[in-house]
């Protein structure tokens, strides 16, 4: 009898966790975070999870940025796109042409009656992913901006105060100059060059990087990023990689490695990067300061521009599985959820709540650098030439000038043209997504 109770007991307890379990409605996120920043996603689902039964998100690595933008296409088509996916910035003008594909988070936030105030974002972050009439399309998550990093250590051998970093680009090149002369491999290297060198460079010095509002203005934006000062920077650039004064190493984030591995003495890269660089280095060796600008072109800087991604809610699951993933994009966006997150990888909250809760902590005191990205946000109120980038084919757009860059540094192309080429060729990528979005 006892025998028959407890086998009875424990097919009930079974039978009580199954049926829990098939109550539970999984939400899909793919993302392209992965290694230490995999893992904090990871916790950030796990704590999502944990704060009520009726979902549970499902976080799934799908590689680079263009690999799980591929790959969310992909299933789309296949009718088996994931509820939530990560895009890098680049892909935003894209993802707002497939109409049919997108749960614009204004909409989804409105028709679930989930709480959202829009004035809650940062300024140019929530503009980058707005509509010209200020109505989010998808929910901030990681956002960057490029700051400059330096190696204190190499610093103090190359007899330059470990303290103090270079302001203008006249500067970087004399410390770098000396950085090699002390037996550094390196002097600078740069992260996604196109974002940083060409992108950014433009948004500092409120230069355009294309008409239109930087694309922001209509689908028939041209791009003029050939201007005198980018084809100037990139040529003195090109003159440095003959005494290693500026090394490249590779497109995206593969340069860091030269940080890491104590190779080289400064790298202009995503204030993300800092968890990379404080994992290898320890944060007390990596300084953090403002990019370096060039006062022939602009007295002062101006602002920088956020790289990163946002989360897209994706159309096609059933009605009822919607109020998870707009529970998901609140928790997600929540103070404490994008405290932690800047606190530990680096990119910069995402809401002005969010930032305050840092500084009230008084992490920035114990961690000083890495309030510099905000500050490099707001700097100043943003112009055209400052808010952003809104341009179609922007991805292909940014292979075309990686392959020019790459041209210049191998010498085989000056940087006019290189940039000449790189807009032209650009132009023609633009000319074809406005065709099939007319």
């Amino acid at each position: 009898m006892t025998r028959i109770l407890l086998s009875s007991v424990a097919a009930a307890a079974m039978f009580a966790s199954a049926s829990g379990a098939q109550a539970q409605t999984e939400i899909q996120w793919w993302h392209a975070m992965g290694g230490k920043l995999g893992e904090t996603v990871n916790e950030i689902a796990e704590g999502f999870n944990k704060t009520q039964t009726d979902y549970k998100i499902v976080p799934v690595f799908k590689g680079s940025y263009t690999d799980t933008m591929t790959a969310v296409i992909a299933a789309y088509r296949a009718k088996q796109a994931p509820h939530i996916v990560q895009v890098f910035e680049v892909g935003t003008a894209n993802m707002m042409a497939a109409k049919g594909a997108i749960y614009p988070v204004y909409q989804l936030m409105a028709d679930e009656k989930e709480p959202f105030d829009p004035k809650a974002f940062i300024g140019p972050i929530y503009g980058y992913y707005s509509t010209t009439d200020g109505k989010l399309l998808s929910m901030p998550f990681n956002s960057s901006t490029p700051v400059f990093y330096w190696n204190k250590d190499l610093f103090q051998k190359a007899g330059l105060d470990p303290n103090t970093p270079p302001k203008t680009w006249s500067e970087v090149g004399d410390f770098a100059k000396k950085l090699v002369a002390s037996g550094a491999k390196c002097g600078l290297t740069a992260e996604w060059q196109t974002w940083i060198l060409l992108e950014n460079y433009g948004a500092w010095h409120n230069l355009p990087f294309a008409t239109k509002e930087n694309g922001f203005g209509g689908l028939d934006a041209e791009l003029k990023f050939n201007d005198e000062p980018r084809i100037k920077l990139i040529g003195m650039l090109a003159d440095w990689t003959k005494d290693k004064r500026f090394v490249y190493g590779g497109r995206e984030g593969k340069p860091t490695s030269l940080m890491t591995s104590g190779d080289c003495g400064m790298e202009l890269a995503s204030s993300g990067t800092a968890s990379q660089l404080f994992a290898s280095l320890s944060p007390e060796k990596v300084g953090i300061a403002m990019m370096p600008y060039s006062p022939e072109v602009k007295a002062q800087p101006q602002n920088s521009i956020i790289g990163g991604a946002t989360l897209w809610a994706l159309q096609g699951r059933p009605k009822a599985e919607y109020k998870g993933v707009a529970k998901f994009l609140s928790y997600i966006s929540s103070p404490a959820v994008q405290a932690k997150w800047h606190q530990e990888t680096g990119y910069v909250p995402t809401t002005l709540a969010a930032a305050k809760l840092t500084e009230d902590s008084g992490f920035y005191k114990t961690h000083p650098g890495r309030d510099v990205a905000v500050k490099e946000l707001t700097l100043n109120p943003p112009t055209d030439n400052s808010k952003g980038l809104r341009l179609g084919n922007f991805v292909q757009i940014r292979d075309v000038e990686d392959q020019e860059l790459e041209a210049v540094w191998a010498g085989k192309k000056d940087a006019k043209t290189a940039l000449d080429d790189a807009v032209k060729r650009g132009n023609e990528l633009l000319r074809k997504f406005e065709a099939a979005n007319k």
